[in-house]
């Protein structure tokens, strides 16, 4: 054997030495990618599923906002009659009630003065009478 093969020969056992130390992690890297793999698959088959749950929710709840639409509708045309109502009313019988207030408003007060007055009378004659008593 010469110096060359020799040489060679160590070079192939190099080789081999090299290439079975990197197998190893090759290997390993080769596991968690069927890992990732099933997990990948399991995610997947999963989420068919769950989009189709989403989807019913979806389609649910955009009928329950059309019913809301149609009350918020009705609604509104309720407030609106409503208010045509009272501006009917306030035009109509707002003004005869409002004098109508006025009017009881003016003789109470008319009626309470007279009566303030008479009791304002009968008690300062009283106290006149009382410091004439004491007087004599």
């Amino acid at each position: 054997m010469s110096v060359g093969e020799v040489a060679g020969l160590i070079a192939a056992c190099a080789l081999l030495i090299l290439v079975g130390l990197l197998a190893y992690p090759i290997l390993k890297l080769g596991k968690v990618l069927d890992e990732t793999r099933i997990m990948v698959k399991g995610v997947s088959d999963s989420s068919v599923p769950l989009l189709g749950e989403v989807t019913t929710t979806v389609a649910t709840t955009n009928a329950q906002l059309a019913k809301v639409d149609t009350i918020t509708d009705n609604a509104t045309t309720v407030t609106t009659n409503a208010a045509a109502l009272m501006s009917l009313f306030s035009a109509t019988a707002g003004g005869p009630l409002v004098k109508a207030a006025a009017f009881t408003y003016g003789v109470r007060r008319a009626l309470g003065e007279n009566q303030r007055r008479d009791v304002s009378r009968r008690v300062k004659d009283e106290m006149k009478a009382e410091r004439k008593a004491r007087k004599r």
